[in-house]
């Protein structure tokens, strides 16, 4: 099988290299396969073969590579010969080309002026001053959930500790759920969606009514295997703003954007004025 392929490659080689006599300056480069005035190399190959293949795996990727290689370049040839109207579409490719070096030029002008650090004051002053940008799309609370098998021991004081922010209750159920809980989150000092903890309770109601823990502070649930135990401290309902904390990377994006914009429409006035100075603008009438 081994020797078929490299009969394959042999043949494929010599055919399309066949009535090419041409000196090539192939850069140091070992040709494998040529079509029209371009070049497959084995070096093209073997950087695109993928880390740790061998064997016949090796020999077929190559195959396929080789073949899908030249197929493209046939088709290259083949349109580049009959597409109308060549002259606009070269006008379509230095456009193009320019658009991309321009662009190149601007990122790194901005990466190297700007980078992407953006004060906290800042986040926080746009926050406060567009409101309405940043609203929830559902419930987010404050509090704490926990986790134990139901036959946990002293599960009454679990039952009473979770409903108390007191830093006694608190402690105490930390203490409580190093040795004995599934799952513990103490979130009083962050915003959690409400989605979130409707994937840790087996309770419909979180599904299906946005407004449920607004109206109830305190969840127990129990299946046939475990206990959860939840109480809401803060409720934020959908449609209010966000918390800071989730809307900071879309505000930090914002103002990457802004100071971008700004930052590169002020280089355009600098090189037009420059450039009206030096008088290297010349208007035809």
């Amino acid at each position: 099988m081994e020797q078929k392929n490299k009969i394959f490659l042999i043949i494929l080689t010599a055919l399309l290299l066949g009535g090419c006599g041409q000196t090539v300056d192939h850069k140091g480069k070992t040709p494998l396969v040529q079509v029209g005035n371009e070049f497959l190399y084995k070096e093209d190959l073997r950087a695109a073969m993928p880390v740790g293949i061998k064997g016949q795996d090796s020999i077929q990727f190559a195959e396929r590579y080789i073949r899908t290689w030249v197929e493209d370049a046939l088709l290259f040839h083949k349109a580049e010969g009959n597409v109308p109207d060549n002259l606009k579409l070269e006008e379509l490719v230095a456009s193009y080309r320019k658009a991309l070096i321009v662009h190149a030029y601007q990122e790194e002008l901005v990466n190297q002026q700007l980078g992407d650090s953006i004060d906290e004051a800042e986040i926080k002053q746009y926050y406060q001053q567009n409101p309405t940008l940043f609203r929830a799309t559902q419930p987010y609370v404050q509090g704490l959930f926990i986790k134990v098998p139901v036959k946990a021991p002293h599960l009454g004081n679990v039952r009473t500790w979770y409903k108390q922010n007191t830093q006694d209750a608190v402690d105490r159920l930390l203490k409580y759920s190093i040795g004995n809980a599934v799952s513990y989150d103490y979130f009083y000092d962050r915003w959690l969606p409400v989605s979130d903890l409707a994937a840790k309770i087996p309770l419909k109601e979180l599904d299906t009514d946005f407004g449920y823990l607004e109206k109830k502070k305190n969840v127990e649930v129990r299946d046939t295997a475990f206990c959860y135990f939840l109480h809401v401290e803060h409720f934020l309902p959908e449609g209010e703003q966000l918390p800071l904390e989730y809307a900071r990377t879309e505000i930090k994006e914002i103002l990457i954007n802004l100071k971008r914009v700004e930052f590169i429409n002020r280089v355009k006035q600098d090189l037009y004025n420059e450039a009206s100075e030096d008088k290297d603008i010349i208007y035809y009438n």
